[in-house]
């Protein structure tokens, strides 16, 4: 059969089993049995025991379960109440005044959480009641809340990050300071969006005015922020200087999680139990999805379909800002069908080869990639964020996507200034390699 219609026969296989429903690692695994079987493959289980050891015994993959569950633990402490309370008193002077904390809070959450559906979900649900309560626009509240919970995607210690280093072979260590300039990027352009709306629209804000908050007040209120914005200063510092590898650093940033929930009184037998349950079952989704993955890849290897992928584009002589348009393309559309960490499994083993015959550098090309993953979370139909505000809210999937419109338009922008200025990604690594 010719390479073309077999790539299109498994493609539309795949839609259609994900359609009915199941499990996306199930699908994958399916359509990776179906392509072996088409090629003549005989050797179906021992391939796949092969190819599962190798998917699975990296080292570098134990920060994964490690970085999710410190997210678990504070994700059932008080953080988000600490949160609200600590900036609140500092941005109820800035035009769109309480809309910023949805921004901010999400950024300072993501650097511990590592999951935007966590992140999402943790300050939707501290936020949204509050801001409804005093006036602010829905739609605009629940927007902020769209864009920013994608932060949690980026802004490093990052799940998908983890997975991309692995699958690509690259510093993970790298690639977590790599995406702090770009979250800090996406957080300043969201802030700017919402301030100038905020400017535009002043009907849609609260009519009476918040009381005073005097400078003491505001002093007093960084003491909630001091013990998350230590525990990220820990973990993303010790692995920077070069004091920590990332592994070693989400053990620390477990305990620091611990310790933390234990101080805030939020510690419990069962609290640490929930934490513990949801860190396994996180973990043992995305390593079924990686063994899938890793599977399919062998497949589409024994069809020669990657190296006919490559063969095509490199016959349609594109230069790099083109080739990334492609891909920008491409990411997004399998994103409205599969989530973040199966796109990056999925496509890495496949346009890794083009990325280097391109000279791209593979730092740079994963935070590209998790940026494009970025807006895969708020396009429908299976955009996670929309999921998790539409659960939140109550509201029409379509109305959580409209509202996310100008946000995924702030992300487009992000990726085309990396694009530009590459050194907003590279210049930290690079610092950090001399150091």
């Amino acid at each position: 059969m010719d390479t073309t219609l077999l790539s299109i026969l498994l493609a539309l296989s795949m839609l259609a089993i994900l359609a009915a429903g199941l499990w996306v690692s199930l699908s994958l695994l399916a359509i990776a049995i179906l392509g072996l079987y088409l090629s003549g493959n005989d050797q179906i289980g021992l391939l796949f025991a092969t190819s599962s050891w190798g998917a699975s015994t990296s080292w570098s993959l134990t920060a994964l379960p490690m970085f999710i569950w410190m997210g678990e633990i504070l994700f059932r402490t008080k953080l988000s109440e600490d949160l609200f309370k600590g900036l609140s008193p500092w941005l109820g002077g800035l035009p769109g005044k309480l809309l910023h904390v949805n921004i901010l809070s999400c950024g300072i959450f993501a650097a511990v959480s590592g999951s935007s559906a966590a992140t999402a979900a943790t300050i939707g649900r501290m936020t949204l009641p509050e801001l409804k309560a005093q006036g602010y626009s829905d739609r605009m509240a629940v927007g902020t809340l769209a864009g920013s919970g994608t932060l949690g995607l980026l802004i490093p210690p990052s799940i998908i990050l983890i997975v991309y280093g692995v699958a690509a072979e690259v510093s993970i260590a790298r690639l977590f300071i790599a995406g702090a300039l770009p979250g800090l990027l996406l957080v300043t352009l969201f802030m700017g969006y919402t301030a100038i709306w905020a400017l535009l629209n002043k009907e849609e804000l609260p009519a009476r005015q918040e009381g005073q908050v005097s400078f003491a007040q505001k002093l007093s209120s960084l003491k909630k922020l001091v013990p998350i914005v230590g525990l990220i200063l820990f973990v993303l510092g010790s692995i920077y200087g070069g004091f920590t590898t990332p592994t070693e650093a989400a053990a620390l940033g477990v305990f620091g999680a611990l310790v933390l929930a234990l101080v805030t009184g939020s510690l419990s037998r069962e609290s640490f139990k929930e934490s513990l349950l949801g860190a396994v079952r996180s973990s043992c989704m995305i390593g079924l999805i990686l063994v899938a993955a890793h599977f399919l890849t062998l497949s589409m290897g024994f069809l020669g379909i990657p190296r006919e992928l490559a063969q095509w584009i490199g016959a349609m002589s594109l230069d790099t800002f083109e080739l990334l348009i492609y891909l920008t393309v491409l990411f997004v559309i399998l994103g409205c069908f599969l989530d973040g960490i199966s796109v990056v499994v999925l496509t890495v083993a496949v346009v890794l080869p083009l990325i280097q015959q391109a000279n791209i550098d593979l730092i740079w090309f994963g935070i590209y990639i998790v940026l494009v993953v970025e807006l895969s979370q708020i396009t429908p139909p299976v955009g996670f964020n929309l999921f998790v505000i539409q659960s939140l809210t109550g509201k029409d999937i379509l109305y959580v996507a409209r509202a996310a419109i100008p946000f995924f338009m702030l992300i487009l922008l992000a990726i085309l200034l990396i694009s530009w200025f590459p050194q907003i990604v590279t210049y930290l690594p690079q610092t950090m390699s001399r150091g």
